[in-house]
């Protein structure tokens, strides 16, 4: 039976129906075709999250106190069509019952469910895809639910915008919308790529950020480094501007690849989440902490109050 929680928070943040957050690990590693090892990411960022921090000082915030529910991991691995099925099926429930549904793999391949999932739940939906590969192959290995086709559905069902590539086969340009594709040394010289990419997006927003976007100065352990990727505040500024001016309806983490040596890339992978989860939640926050604990004092102050009159 499941006992431990997200990041260790205590029992009364982690029950589902008290929960408006639920964080579904996917560990799956079956298309990846260079380092093996992602299937273990949930895990390692699962060790990291228990040694993080739960106060966030950007935005005054304790976000977990909005509740974060761990779901059990899905585990289906008998093919990467079953998998696809298996995430999109768990994901499109807890959708349903009205929760923020976040997701972390696990490579890049499961993705497809999850799209999938808020395709079907959300109306005019953009997938923000910040990535350092296209991942626009209709089929590869004799799979179109192979890593390298992550968002391929999605460039034919929803509004994508890509951001950070730096990576990419000739033919992924057949599919591309060049218009709506943020190159990673375009970014590099062209201030003006955070207002432009938002400009592009519709109102609902659901997002896929696969941690090779990365430098790999910052973020080593993944499958597949790329170099000159994204820095952490470039990267923390575009997100705190996608979660204020649009409604992001969900996300999922991808291709962390754990190296027994290197736990910062853990780290900072459980900083990510719990900054997204921040952005998404901070007004909330710090009104309801506000309203907790002007409560919990008042109740202490009429039970003292009642307490002294008994005395006389």
């Amino acid at each position: 039976m499941k006992t431990k929680t997200y990041a260790g928070i205590p029992d009364q943040f982690s029950k589902l129906d008290q929960s408006k957050i639920v964080l579904i690990p996917v560990p799956y590693d079956g298309t990846s075709t260079w380092q093996k090892g992602a299937d273990k990411g949930p895990d390692a960022f699962l060790d990291a999250s228990e040694n993080m921090e739960l106060y966030d000082i950007e935005t005054d915030s304790k976000v977990y106190q909005q509740g974060v529910f761990l779901a059990d991991p899905v585990t289906e691995n008998t093919s990467p069509e079953a998998m696809v099925e298996a995430v999109h099926q768990v994901a499109k429930k807890y959708i349903k019952k009205n929760k923020f549904v976040t997701i972390f793999g696990g490579e890049h391949s499961i993705s497809i469910g999850t799209i999938r999932a808020f395709h079907e739940m959300f109306d005019d939906l953009t997938v923000l895809h910040i990535d350092a590969h296209a991942d626009l192959r209709e089929s590869y290995e004799g799979s179109a639910c192979n890593h390298a086709c992550a968002v391929y559905e999605a460039s034919q069902t929803t509004n994508l915008i890509q951001v950070g590539i730096r990576s990419m086969d000739a033919i992924e340009k057949t599919v591309m919308d060049e218009e709506k594709t943020y190159f990673a040394h375009e970014m590099a010289q062209d201030d003006s790529w955070m207002d432009s990419a938002i400009d592009q997006m519709t109102d609902n927003v659901f997002i896929t950020f696969d941690l090779d976007a990365f430098d790999p100065s910052i973020m080593p352990s993944t499958g597949t480094p790329e170099p000159g990727g994204l820095l952490w505040y470039e990267t923390l500024e575009f997100l705190k501007q996608v979660f204020e001016e649009k409604n992001v309806v969900g996300f999922d983490i991808v291709e962390l690849c754990p190296n027994e040596t290197e736990k910062s890339s853990d780290f900072l992978a459980a900083k990510l989440y719990y900054k997204m989860l921040s952005y998404k939640f901070q007004d909330q926050n710090i009104e309801d902490d506000f309203e907790s604990n002007f409560n919990e004092v008042t109740q202490n102050t009429n039970k003292f109050s009642k307490n002294n009159n008994d005395d006389y």
